[in-house]
């Protein structure tokens, strides 16, 4: 029993089908809620918070109802983000500078759809700063604390899904609110140009420095002495002034790199922060000599230590003095397993001194022998600021890379220096002074310890383009206590990365409240104590020799200590305290700033648009841009649009107005009556980066009035003539989406004067999809019409108005209109030098014709001439005529079966008329001709992957019509062999395969069954493929361009596209004059290149109107045949490779039948005597050449051959050595260092693959001693040229193998070369003159062959800082 709503019991029966009710209740309402919330379209708003370098990545993602206010949307970005509600801006953002566009307003109540928010769509929006100021933090509950680990974070922020040691320093419960804003930590970041966060923690290092910014501050930069553009000081000063003045979130760095004389590929860079702490202060030294800061590095940062060497037999010590800019502590010693544990034992084994015995024994001056000695280093002198540098980079001797070394090292907060400073007040009497070598290495200690450090050598430049000449130093005592030298931490440049490359950022303490700040490039955060000992690195597990590679990548690289002295510690300077001409800088920047913050607010409030307008009396369409802010009215911007568009002289002011205007349809929007005053921001919908629509500056005659455009739709109405099978050219129309077809049809009938009762309409939504009007009352929104739309208008009183429209007269005339394209074809040149041949067979026909006549009379009887206009019109009407004939009787397919066979002995040429009117060729032509029902028709892609993409086709086919071989036709007189496009007759193709083939072949390779890849005009039987059923084709002759050439012939061919490429050539037979089979097709692309076009079962639908065509004459492919690109290989030309001519090999053919085939082709073509065994084929891979082809060989089975095969022909010397696959055939090159010359190649053919073998063929044919000789494998494409000047020491010189098909050389196949020579051979001596001449020859003659000249590794960028601003231009110096 439970209480009932009267404080009674009721049954437990009645309280569960009560509680069940209720349930449905909420049920029913939630699915009501949920019904009528997906009635309301809903806007996906992508937020990208770009107030923050570490969140630019991320997005916010809020899916609102369409009826949201904007202020809502920006209250839930506000909740989202942490950020107080107000102090934010929202922009329109497509990957477009926010400069450019305007805020919403965050107070508005419009709808998101009133605000031009697109629902079911993207709608993009920065966050970005309000007023140049950051947003402001919604701090959360401050029970939390103000120092809680949740709130703060440390170095670069982890991308989502990464691996990596940033978590250490990044809460999993990073918010927006984590980051503290620059209002509250005061400090103003600086933007990383790309690589330059190295420079960026120095710098900002640097800044928070009193001693040095106060300093920097006193020095007053003279303008009429130098350029402010180069003066690092001065920009350096400009760069202080705006870290601690700017309202900017973050300031740019590109005026200090520009007066390093840098660009913008160092930027791209990546360097040490160490290295260009050095060579920045030696800059700096140099620009400030004779000036009050001319000591100031070395009183800031310099200390001394002694390096000594005492005797242990005798106590004499011999020493010298240097000095340091930061002293370098290794992390693990060398050969250790073990890391030091911190700064201080890292210190303490610096200048722990090593004993020098046994070979290491020290020559003692005073004993004059060999003795036992100890070596270290005594610090003298701690400079003011200490710098300390972790040496985590080091050499990996096992896998031969740099490495980094993440090992825990902990530094202190306060670090006594006092225990590691030697003070001796005179010198021993057993001790010899040395001279000062200080200024010689200075900063730098040089301490065996330090070999491993990055430094350059003595003999290199430390980055400064400039001889320094530093005169020596005394020794001066100390001038503090040991109980003084009390150093406290202030900051710390972390590396977050590895050896290969990482990010920097600096952990700084400030003097001013003694709090620690991150500077992460643009951001700028508080930290605490913490997070500072997070950078010591490491990993919670033992210190193992393996746990560096565990531990955490991020860790401090450099630590900067400041010596803890009241009377030198200095304040930084006030603003009242500043020197007059830092004052005079500081107001300088401020209206530099303000100034940039005004044109970037009105940037920001500028509507950018396209502007149109045809002039009035040019008629030509002029095009501009328009910029006008948003406040400006419409009648104001029509005055700034007539102003621009020059219009002044032309038409009154008040003959213009702005219409919206869409330029890619050509079509007038709307026009904007009454709205003269309305503001353009308002009028043109916000500013926006983008436009869906332009402006169009409309201009009238002053008689006539401007027509009223309200919003609707462009129609182009194409007028069709059936009688004429014509399509007319469009006329534009003006239709509204709420009118009715028979409205609509009125609208037209007014525009082309066509009755209207008649009218048929057709529309064309997309291609090859076409729909009749036929429903009078349907609006033209219900039939598909949108902002653009193609209609096809016919009205006559045919019959044709009362057949079905996908079997009328209408419809195949427009299904032909739109699948019909406009190509214009190339026939082959006619070749004069092919007269006497041609003149020698047509006399076996009774015709003695001239050259051009051949193309011409493709039908008639002997001697009769006709025109190319005589037969293209014949050929069409025949064509006509067939399809008709065939579509009233067609069940009649016997009678096109072809009789045509495979054998080219019993091909006739359509020029030899025998004694009937029309020949054997074009009879089988008219009868392979069959219609069928053209919707059934199934267009295929043409894909372009399958051309030949070899341009040196072009000059083949050249080739095949020059004189020596230019017989294109196929006459036949008695059974004569038949002279075939390519130079060869039937015989050498067919008959000579199949006599070898009867000899011991069971199967010859043309009967071979698989397809090679390129579709064959014939089938099994021989019967040509042709196309099947009728497509529209239309020729007609076509004046070629001037230039083009004598000889030339051009068609203007208008075919349906659905057409084959086999029933495509098979119409151009009458035009070319030769059968389909013995001609090419090559389609034209830009830049006049060609490519094949080989697959005869695909369509022409990739083709285009006005595309060109080149038809070129000879043999197309059968099946199973490939077309073979032949190369001579002239191993010792200086270019070995030269194209030859294209070949057709088959599957199952042998290599020496190929052969057999080349030799007529080399002696007409290109005029080669060879015989069979006097040359050799191989494979051709780019240049290089590869296995050598056996006679016996068989193509596809012991060789693979695809489409567009490449193969070297190689011409012998002597009879082919190489007879079995077991051999190895090797191009050996003597290198004679004495000459400083290459011998030319040999061919050295091994039986198998020792490296004894190869010594004893070399020391053969070289007469040098087995013993003495030394090879090396050539680098490279072949011919692997290299030059003499650096041969001898650049190759691997005999590698230690026993074979020759293992690491190093991996020589497997042919065609490898090996340089040899005698190492009992001097180099020559070169003088100078000698040296630099053979430089300049080896230069030009391998830039001839586009070889590089040496083979060096690419050499990383040294850090260097240009004192004149600008780098060197002679390159030799770098």
């Amino acid at each position: 029993m439970v209480p009932g709503e009267e404080n009674q019991l009721v049954p437990k029966e009645d309280v569960f089908w009560r509680c069940r009710q209720n349930i449905f209740d909420e049920m029913k309402k939630k699915f009501l809620q949920i019904e009528n919330a997906a009635e309301e379209p809903r806007v996906l708003c992508i937020i990208q918070d770009t107030t923050n370098s570490k969140t630019v990545n991320e997005r916010i993602t809020l899916n609102l109802p369409a009826s949201t206010p904007v202020r809502k949307l920006f209250e839930d970005v506000a909740n989202k983000v942490g950020y107080i509600n107000g102090t934010f801006d929202l922009v329109w953002g497509n990957g477009i500078n926010t400069a450019d566009m305007a805020p919403l307003d965050h107070t508005s109540d419009k709808s998101l759809l009133d605000a031009n928010f697109e629902p079911g769509k993207k709608n993009f929006l920065h966050l970005t700063d309000k007023d140049g100021e950051q947003p402001q933090i919604l701090l959360e509950d401050s029970s939390a604390g103000e120092d809680s680990v949740h709130d703060r974070f440390i170095g670069p922020l982890p991308r989502e899904g990464s691996v990596g040691s940033t978590s250490d320093y990044v809460s999993q419960s990073y918010s927006y609110s984590s980051i503290l804003n620059k209002s509250e930590t005061g400090y103003v970041g600086l933007v990383n140009q790309a690589m330059t966060c190295y420079l960026n923690s120095l710098l900002q290092t640097l800044f928070m420095t009193p001693e040095f910014r106060n300093a920097l501050y006193k020095w007053e930069f003279e303008e009429s002495e130098e350029d402010p553009v180069t003066s690092i000081p001065y920009q350096l000063q400009r760069l202080f002034v705006l870290l601690q003045t700017s309202k900017k979130r973050a300031i740019e760095t590109t005026d200090v790199t520009r007066s390093f004389g840098w660009d913008s590929s160092e930027a791209w860079q990546q360097h040490d922060v160490q290295e260009l702490c050095r060579v920045m202060f030696d800059a700096l030294e140099q620009k400030w000599k004779q000036t009050e800061q001319a000591d100031l590095i070395n009183e800031l940062y310099q200390g001394k230590l002694k390096d000594y060497v005492r005797c242990l037999e005798c106590g004499y010590e011999g020493w010298r003095i240097d000095t340091y800019l930061d002293i370098p502590l290794v992390i693990r010693p060398y050969g250790s397993s073990q890391a030091f544990a911190s700064v201080e034992e890292a210190l303490h084994a610096f200048i722990q001194p090593e004993i020098l015995d046994g070979p290491n024994q020290y020559f003692c001056e005073r004993c004059k022998k060999k003795c036992d000695a100890r070596k270290g280093l005594r610090f003298l002198h701690f400079p003011y600021l200490l710098t300390l540098q972790l040496k985590r980079f080091d050499f990996d001797y096992t896998t031969m890379h740099r490495i980094k070394l993440n090992d825990r090292m902990t530094f202190p907060e306060e670090l006594d220096m006092s225990t590691f400073i030697d003070v001796e007040d005179e010198k021993s009497p057993q001790t010899e002074s040395c001279t000062d070598s200080g200024a010689e290495n200075e900063g730098s200690c040089h301490s065996d310890q330090m070999s491993n450090d990055f430094s350059n050598d003595d003999g290199v430049d430390e980055g400064i383009c400039l001889e320094t000449n530093s005169g020596t130093e005394k020794i001066s005592k100390s001038g503090l206590e040991k109980n003084s030298l009390i150093y406290e931490l202030f900051s710390v440049m972390v590396h977050s990365g590895s050896a290969a490359g990482g990010h920097y950022y600096a952990c700084i303490k400030s003097f001013s409240d003694e709090q620690w700040y991150s500077f992460n490039d643009q951001h700028v955060s508080r930290i605490t104590q913490e997070d500072i000992k997070k950078t010591h690195g490491g990993s919670s597990g033992s210190r193992g020799y393996y746990s560096s590679a565990f531990a955490s990548s991020t860790n401090a690289y450099m630590l900067i200590y400041r010596l803890k002295d009241p009377a030198r510690n200095a304040k930084f300077l006030e603003v009242d305290e500043y020197p007059e001409h830092i004052k005079n800088l500081v107001q300088k920047e401020r209206e530099l700033e303000e100034q940039e913050k005004r044109q970037r607010e009105i940037e920001r409030n500028t509507c950018k648009i396209k502007l149109f307008c045809l002039h009035p009396t040019k008629q030509v369409m002029m095009e501009n841009k328009l910029e006008v802010h948003k406040d400006k009215t419409l009648k104001e911007a029509v005055e700034m649009a007539y102003k621009m568009m020059d219009l002044e002289e032309v038409i009154p002011l008040d003959c213009c107005r702005l219409v919206k205007y869409d330029e890619f349809h050509d079509y007038l929007e709307r026009s904007y009556e009454g709205e003269e005053d309305t503001p353009m921001g308002l009028l043109l919908g916000g500013v926006k980066s983008t436009y869906m629509f332009d402006l169009l500056l409309e201009t009238r005659k002053p008689d006539q009035v401007f027509q009223s455009y309200k919003p609707g739709v462009m129609v182009k109405v194409h007028v069709v003539d059936l009688k004429a099978e014509s399509v007319a050219a469009p006329i534009t129309v003006r239709a509204y989406l709420n009118q009715t077809v028979t409205e609509f049809k009125q609208l037209i009938s007014k525009a082309i004067h066509l009755p209207a009762e008649t009218m048929r309409i057709v529309l064309e939504r997309c291609y090859n999809d076409l729909r009749l009007l036929s429903v009078s009352s349907k609006t033209l929104k219900a039939e598909g019409f949108f902002r653009s739309n193609k209609v096809f208008v016919e009205s006559s009183e045919t019959l044709d108005y009362q057949m079905a429209f996908a079997e009328s007269h209408l419809w195949k005339l427009l299904d032909r209109h739109a699948n019909t394209i406009r190509l214009f074809v190339l026939l082959p040149e006619q070749s004069p030098g092919s007269y006497s041949k041609r003149t020698a067979y047509q006399k076996a026909g009774g015709d003695s014709g001239n050259v051009d006549d051949d193309c011409e009379r493709v039908k008639g009887p002997v001697g009769s001439l006709k025109s190319v206009e005589a037969i293209l019109e014949e050929s069409t009407e025949k064509l006509k005529s067939l399809s008709l004939q065939q579509q009233q009787d067609g069940d009649n397919g016997d009678s096109s079966k072809s009789t045509e066979t495979s054998d080219f002995e019993n091909i006739e040429s359509p020029l030899n008329e025998r004694d009937s009117s029309a020949s054997v060729d074009n009879r089988e032509l008219e009868q392979h001709i069959q219609t069928s029902d053209p919707e059934n028709f199934q267009s295929e892609e043409r894909s372009d992957s399958d051309v030949n993409n070899d341009r040196s086709t072009s000059s083949v086919d050249s080739d095949i019509l020059s004189s020596s071989h230019s017989s294109d036709t196929l006459c036949n007189a008695d059974n004569a062999q038949i002279p075939l496009a390519n130079g060869l007759d039937s015989h050498s193709i067919t008959s000579s395969r199949r006599t070898k083939a009867n000899e011991g072949k069971k199967e010859t390779w043309d009967t071979a069954e698989e397809d090679s890849g390129t579709d064959s005009e014939y089938d099994e039987s021989g019967k040509s493929r042709g196309e099947m059923q009728y497509m529209y084709f239309k020729a007609e002759p076509y004046a070629a361009d001037e230039g083009s050439g004598e000889g030339h012939k051009w068609l203007m061919v208008h075919v349906d596209k659905r057409i084959t490429l086999a029933a495509f050539k098979q119409h151009l037979e009458p035009f070319v004059g030769v059968l389909s089979s013995h001609f090419k097709v090559f389609r034209v692309y830009a830049s006049n290149q060609e490519f094949e076009s080989v697959r005869l079962n695909e369509t022409l639908s990739s083709f285009s109107d006005d595309n060109k065509i080149t038809i070129r004459l000879g043999r197309a492919l059968k099946k199973g045949e490939y077309r073979v690109k032949v190369y001579q290989l002239l191993v010792n030309e200086q270019e070995p490779c030269k194209f030859l001519l294209d070949a057709v090999f088959a599957k199952g053919m042998t290599v020496r039948q190929s052969k057999e085939e080349l030799i007529p082709q080399l002696r007409e073509q290109c005029g080669l005597e060879l015989s069979i065994d006097r040359f050799r084929l191989r494979k051709k891979t780019w240049k290089n050449p590869g296995t050598v082809f056996l006679d016996y060989h068989i193509y596809e089975e012991d060789i693979n051959i695809s489409s567009n095969w490449e193969v070297f022909l190689e011409a012998l010397d002597g009879v082919e050595k190489m007879k079995s696959m077991s051999q190895l055939a090797v191009l050996s090159r003597r290198w004679k260092p004495s000459e400083m010359k290459l011998d030319p190649f040999q061919e050295v053919v091994l039986e198998s693959s020792s490296v004894d073998e190869l010594r004893e063929k070399l020391s053969e044919i070289s007469g040098i001693p087995l013993e003495d000789i030394e090879f090396a494998k050539g680098r490279g494409t072949f011919p692997c040229d290299i030059s003499v000047l650096d041969i001898h020491q650049d190759l691997d010189w005999n590698p230690k193998v026993s074979t020759l098909n293992v690491w190093p050389l991996y020589i497997c196949d042919d065609g490898a070369v090996i340089f040899y020579r005698d190492k009992t051979e001097e180099l020559m001596e070169l003088t100078d003159e000698q040296r630099n001449e053979l430089m300049k020859k080896e230069s030009s003659r391998l830039q001839k062959t586009g070889h590089r000249v040496t083979y060096s590794p690419r050499k990383e960028k040294a850090l260097k800082i240009y004192l004149d601003g600008a780098p060197n231009k002679d390159l030799t110096q770098d």
